[in-house]
C-alpha cells in the first residue's frame, strides 16, 4: 500500500516565508480566527485525519468499488465510517459562513485540508467535495427560505451536494439540455429528465443530498440563455427541516469507470421530481457558475494531491530499489547494486514530481489568497483585484495542474519499472485517478478557451496586464540582485513574451475566430509554466534569504528545484509558443470528410 506524509513543512515554507499568510490573515476581517496555534492544528489533524483514516481505504475502495441495489448506492467498506468522523471532526464547516454554523475561516485553509485527501483517498474526497459548492451557490443565489432549509445541514455535513448539469446528449454545450421543470403546486416545479456523469449522485453517507439540477422552464430560450437551476432534494424536507418523504429521483445506474472507482459516478433520473427555483428563471448557468469555479479549483488541487502521492512513493522506492552501478562507479559499494535514485533518468523524472508539487502548492496557495479577499473582504479596490487575478488563475489552477498531474504520476509508475504496472503497489491506481481531472469540471479544451477568449482577450488583455504588471514589479526590483540573476533574467524575458503572444492571436483571431481554438490550449500551457515560474522565483528570493540558518538543506533543495524547473522544465515555453503562432491554417486545412482518407469509416 502507498504511503503518504503531509508535506507540512513544505506548506509553511510557501504559507508563512513566501506568501507571508500571517500578514495576509491580519488584513481579512475574520483573520483573527486563523491564528498561528489554530493553523497548525488543522495541518496537524487534517495530516492524521488523511493518512489514518482515509489512506487505509484507498486501496481497498478502488478495489471494492460502488454497489448499486434496488435504486441504492452502497459505498466502499469504510467509507461511511470515514465520513462520519469527518463530520465528527467538524470538517466540512471550516471555511463556512457562521450564519449557517460555519467556522469562518478563510477557504485557503480548506483548500491545505483538501490537497491532504485528494492525495489520500481521492474518490473518497469526491463525496463531501461538491458539497462545499453546493452551498456556496445557495447562499450567493438562494432564498431565504432555501437557505434556511439547506445550508446548515450541508455545513454540518449532515447532507450532501451534488452538481446536476450533463445529460447524455450533451456535455460542456449546456444549452443542448432536455430536462424539463414545468410549474406545479405554490412556487414548486415538477423535474423531468436525464443527467449522466453525477459524482457522489447517490450514497449512504449522509443521510439526505441535495441536487443543484440544470433544467429549462417552458418557453424558455433556446441555448444557455434559457437554463435556470433548481434544487431537488432526495428527501423532501419535513416541516422541521428534516428528512421526510423520498422525492422523484432515483440512481438508474453506475458508470464503470478508469479510475476512482471507489466514489459513486451516476446516472441520475429525475421523475417528476420536486424541486425550487434558485435565482431569477433562465439565469441558472449564471448561478451555476458559483459552484461550477469552486469545482474547478477543487480539480485542480485534485491533481496537486495526485502529484505529492506519486514523488512521495516514488521517492520512497528510488531509495530502496537496486538495479545496476551508477554510471561514474559504485554510490553504494557495500550493496550487490546500486540505489536506482543514482541514475540522472530517474532523478529526472523525481525532479519532474518534485517541482510539480511544489510550484503547483505554491500556486494553489497564491490563488488561495486571493479568494480569501474575495470572500472576507468588503467591496473595493483590493476585493477587485482579487477578483481579477482569481478569475484569471482558476482555469490555469484547473488545466495545468490536472495536465502536469497526470505526467507527474505516469513518471511514478515509470520510475516503478515493471512494478509500477501492478496493482499492488498503487501506483497505476493514481494513473487511472488522474485520467479524470483533465476531463471533468471543463476539459482542458474548455478551460484553455476560457482563459484566453474569455478572461484574456473579452478584456482587452487587461486581466493578464493585472498579473504580468505584478511579475514585472518584481523582476525590476531584484534586477540587481545577484543570488537571482538566475531567475529573473529569463522570467522578465517570459513575461514580455506572454503579452507578445497575446496580442499576436488577439490580432489574428480578428480576422478569423478559429485563432482563438487554435492556440488556446498551447497558450493555456505556456500561461501555466511562466505562472510557476514566477512563484519559483519567488521562492528561491526567500530560499536565499535562509540559506545559512538551520536548516541550510531544505533551502538549498528549494534552490535546487527551482533550477531544475528553470533549466529543464520552463524551456518547453519555447515549444508551446511556437505552437501558438503556427496559427490555425493546418488544423483546418483538411476538412471533416477527408479526415479518414486511406481507410473506410
Amino acid at each position: 500500500m502507498p504511503s503518504y506524509q503531509a508535506p507540512i513543512r513544505d506548506m509553511r515554507f510557501v504559507m508563512d516565508e513566501m506568501l507571508d499568510y500571517p500578514a495576509h490573515y491580519a488584513r481579512l476581517p475574520s483573520g483573527d480566527d486563523a491564528s498561528p496555534d489554530v493553523v497548525s492544528a488543522i495541518l496537524e489533524e487534517g495530516a492524521r485525519f488523511a493518512r489514518d483514516v482515509l489512506l487505509p481505504i484507498n486501496q481497498s475502495g478502488d478495489e471494492e468499488g460502488c454497489l448499486l441495489e434496488g435504486g441504492e448506492v452502497k459505498a466502499p467498506n469504510g467509507f461511511k465510517e470515514a465520513y462520519q468522523q469527518y463530520v465528527e471532526g467538524g470538517w466540512p464547516s471550516l471555511a463556512a459562513d457562521p450564519a449557517h454554523g460555519g467556522q469562518g475561516l478563510p477557504p485557503s485553509l480548506a483548500m491545505l485540508l483538501s490537497e491532504m485527501i485528494c492525495a489520500t483517498n481521492l474518490a473518497w474526497g469526491m463525496y463531501p467535495g461538491l458539497s462545499h459548492g453546493a452551498a456556496d451557490a445557495l447562499r450567493h443565489h438562494g432564498t431565504d427560505e432555501q437557505k434556511a432549509t439547506y445550508l446548515t445541514k450541508l455545513v454540518e455535513g449532515v447532507w450532501t451536494g451534488t452538481m446536476c448539469l450533463t445529460e447524455p446528449h450533451c456535455g460542456t454545450d449546456l444549452g443542448l439540455i432536455k430536462t424539463r421543470a414545468v410549474p406545479a403546486d405554490g412556487d414548486a416545479y415538477a423535474i423531468t429528465g436525464t443527467k449522466i456523469f453525477i459524482s457522489a449522485g447517490e450514497h449512504n453517507l449522509a443521510e439526505n443530498i441535495v441536487h443543484l439540477v440544470l433544467a429549462k422552464l417552458p418557453g424558455a430560450p433556446e441555448g444557455s440563455k434559457g437554463i435556470s437551476l433548481f434544487v431537488v432534494p432526495k428527501f423532501m424536507p419535513d416541516a422541521q427541516g428534516n428528512v421526510g418523504e423520498r422525492n422523484g429521483v432515483t440512481c438508474g445506474s453506475l458508470e464503470h469507470k478508469m479510475g476512482i472507482h471507489g466514489n459513486a459516478t451516476c446516472v441520475m433520473n429525475f421523475d417528476g421530481a420536486t424541486g425550487y427555483l434558485v435565482g431569477p428563471p433562465n439565469k441558472g448557468l449564471a448561478c451555476m457558475f458559483t459552484m461550477m469555479n469552486a469545482a474547478r479549483l477543487g480539480v485542480g488541487i485534485q491533481g496537486l494531491g495526485l502529484i505529492e502521492a506519486s514523488f512521495q512513493n516514488s521517492l520512497s522506492y528510488a531509495r530502496d530499489r537496486l538495479q545496476m552501478r551508477g554510471l561514474s562507479g559504485k554510490q553504494a559499494p557495500e550493496k550487490p547494486a546500486d540505489p536506482i535514485i543514482v541514475h540522472p533518468d530517474v532523478r529526472r523524472m523525481l525532479l519532474t514530481q518534485k517541482a510539480f508539487a511544489e510550484g503547483g502548492r505554491m500556486l494553489v496557495l497564491y490563488t488561495a489568497q486571493m479568494l480569501d479577499v474575495v470572500e472576507h473582504c468588503e467591496p473595493g479596490e483590493e476585493r477587485d483585484h482579487a477578483e481579477t487575478l482569481l478569475g484569471l488563475l482558476t482555469p490555469i489552477v484547473k488545466a495545468f495542474l490536472t495536465e502536469v498531474g497526470f505526467e507527474s504520476t505516469n513518471e511514478g509508475v515509470q520510475i516503478y519499472g515493471g512494478h509500477g504496472f501492478i496493482k499492488e503497489w498503487g501506483m497505476e491506481q493514481l494513473v487511472r485517478d488522474a485520467r479524470i481531472t483533465r476531463l471533468y469540471e471543463g476539459t482542458t479544451g474548455i478551460q484553455a478557451l476560457d482563459l484566453l477568449g474569455r478572461k484574456v482577450l473579452m478584456s482587452q488583455g487587461e486581466s493578464l496586464k493585472v498579473f504580468t504588471k505584478e511579475i514585472h514589479k518584481f523582476c525590476k526590483a531584484e534586477d540587481d540582485n545577484p543570488a537571482l540573476k538566475e531567475f529573473v533574467g529569463p522570467l522578465a524575458k517570459l513575461n514580455a513574451e506572454w503579452g507578445e503572444l497575446t496580442m499576436g492571436v488577439g490580432m489574428k483571431a480578428m480576422e478569423d475566430r478559429e485563432e482563438v481554438g487554435a492556440a488556446s490550449v498551447d497558450y493555456l500551457m505556456y500561461s501555466g509554466y511562466v505562472t510557476l515560474a514566477y512563484l519559483f522565483a519567488r521562492a528561491a528570493k526567500q530560499a536565499s534569504i535562509s540559506l545559512e540558518g538551520d536548516e541550510k538543506a531544505f533551502y538549498a533543495a528549494k534552490l535546487n528545484t527551482a533550477r531544475f524547473y528553470y533549466q529543464r522544465l520552463l524551456p518547453r515555453t519555447k515549444a508551446h509558443a511556437q505552437m501558438i503562432q503556427a496559427g490555425a491554417s493546418s488544423l483546418m486545412a483538411i476538412s471533416s470528410e477527408d479526415f479518414g482518407l486511406g481507410f473506410e469509416i
